[in-house]
């Protein structure tokens, strides 16, 4: 006799842990989130019927509401409200994530202690360190007061009571990855482990009314480790990015349920601590009596803000078949697309056969395309020996045909420019608004911009003959 054919309710079912997608077999890989490892079998879904239950509380008519509740109180440090939009909601929930070394507890401590108080005292829980370590780094960077509680804990039942006995305003969880749940079962930092962590401090603080700072750690890709829905249940996600061989820190908010995701924090991370930047300008510019060759400036926006940053380039005969092309700062892809309409539209030869170095200075990274015709007058700069005009600087994309394309911002961009001193520049056409006493030179193509290199060593780039010679 035939075997009974399995029922639809008997079959197995497959579940990306990260991001919930379900399928009728097992995958190495989830279609869905392309994270590898993450589907695993669960029972097939009995089909339940919910009945309508009793309500906590009954619906209103949204201008009743009453929205005081969500007001933000101010952190203490100025830089990390612009971000946050103000501050930190009572019941917000704040992930911070960064990759190791960054800053990310030098600041939070900074923030646990400007903005403990006799009505709102702090709490701060540490599970990488111990309560010693973190008392030098307070004592470091002077981070001192009588209403910040400290804790060390790695278990969740115990960081819960911690929050019954000091009944805080402010939560500070470093970092969500080292805390486990004793009634979960796998290791500290596994995608079951965090989830009902961050399930579990979600809740506590939409109950009590307080917000909560958790700290995340990153993986080798620069993404924010653990399940996926980490991100989606917290109201805000927030970037620490920054060289650790510079001194410049950006906060950038990747998310945020209570103002915009266009804002980034400047700060300067040093011996004594880290402190905002209202005017990190001055970070990415190097002062000189007269200019140098393969110099140039730019003004990016970093979300609504401007600043203005140095974009510098070297080319030297190379000694081996094939030219370096190195760059710090800036992205590959984009000089070489540089380098190839300096070539073919500007008519600078070999520039294919130099070593070719190009970096920014300050540690700041310019990835917008409103940095290309900064780079490619460098790099036409550097390859000619001749500087650029002195208090220049130039804003606009370059494309392919070697046309300026118009960018966001330019009249934000010169402004800044304008009262850093710079008293020219180069933008595409029709800029808008200029400010009094600038002097703006609108290019149409990469050939007008070069006009500015001083005519008589304009285009004398080493050609080949002159290489063997």
């Amino acid at each position: 006799m035939a075997a009974r054919a399995k029922t639809t309710k008997d079959r197995p079912s497959y579940r990306c842990t990260e991001c919930g997608w379900q399928t009728a077999k097992w995958l190495g890989r989830c279609p869905e989130c392309q994270a590898w490892g993450t589907v695993e079998e669960y029972g097939a879904p009995a089909v339940r019927t919910t009945t309508p239950g009793r309500v906590t509380t009954s619906a209103l008519p949204i201008g009743q509401v009453d929205g005081r509740q969500a007001t933000a109180r101010s952190t203490g440090v100025p830089e990390l409200d612009r971000v946050l939009g103000g501050g930190l909601v009572p019941g917000a929930v704040v992930l911070v994530a960064g990759e190791p070394g960054v800053g990310k507890s030098t600041l939070l401590l900074d923030v646990a202690a400007k903005s403990a108080s006799e009505e709102h005292k702090t709490l701060y829980v540490t599970g990488e360190e111990s309560a010693s370590q973190v008392r030098l780094r307070a004592d470091r960077i002077k981070a001192i007061d009588d209403h910040l509680y400290l804790a060390a804990e790695t278990d969740l039942s115990a960081v819960l009571g911690h929050l019954d006995a000091v009944k805080p305003s402010l939560l500070i969880l470093d970092s969500v990855q080292t805390v486990a749940s004793p009634e979960i079962d796998g290791a500290p930092g596994g995608m079951a482990q965090v989830r009902e962590v961050a399930g579990a401090l979600i809740r506590a603080s939409k109950d009590r009314g307080m917000s909560t700072l958790l700290v995340g750690h990153v993986t080798k890709d620069g993404a924010i480790a653990g399940p996926r829905l980490l991100e989606h249940l917290v109201d805000v996600v927030l970037h620490f990015e920054g060289d650790r061989h510079a001194r410049l820190r950006l906060v950038r908010g990747v998310k945020n349920r209570y103002g915009t995701t266009d804002e980034v924090g400047c700060f300067e991370l040093h011996d004594e601590g880290i402190t905002g930047l209202t005017d990190p300008s001055g970070l990415f510019l190097t002062r000189r009596a007269e200019p140098v060759p393969g110099t140039c400036l730019t003004v990016t926006l970093e979300g609504r803000r401007p600043l203005v940053a140095e974009v510098q380039a070297l080319t030297v005969d190379s000694q081996i078949p094939s030219p370096r092309r190195t760059t710090s700062g800036l992205e590959t892809s984009r000089v070489s697309m540089m380098l190839a309409v300096l070539e073919q539209r500007g008519r600078i030869s070999a520039l294919g056969k130099r070593d070719i170095y190009s970096a920014t200075v300050g540690g700041v990274k310019l990835s917008e395309p409103a940095a290309d015709l900064a780079v490619a007058l460098a790099l036409a700069s550097a390859a000619s020996d001749t500087p650029l005009p002195k208090n220049l600087v130039a804003i606009g994309e370059v494309g392919l045909a070697g046309e300026v394309r118009r960018v966001t911002g330019v009249q934000r961009r010169l402004s800044e420019a304008h009262r850093l001193g710079f008293t020219h520049a180069l933008v595409p056409t029709d800029p808008g608004r200029v400010p009094d006493g600038m002097k703006v030179l609108e290019v149409a193509d990469i050939g007008d911009a070069l006009r500015v290199l001083p005519r008589s060593r304009r285009r004398e780039a080493p050609r080949e003959d002159e290489d063997r010679r």
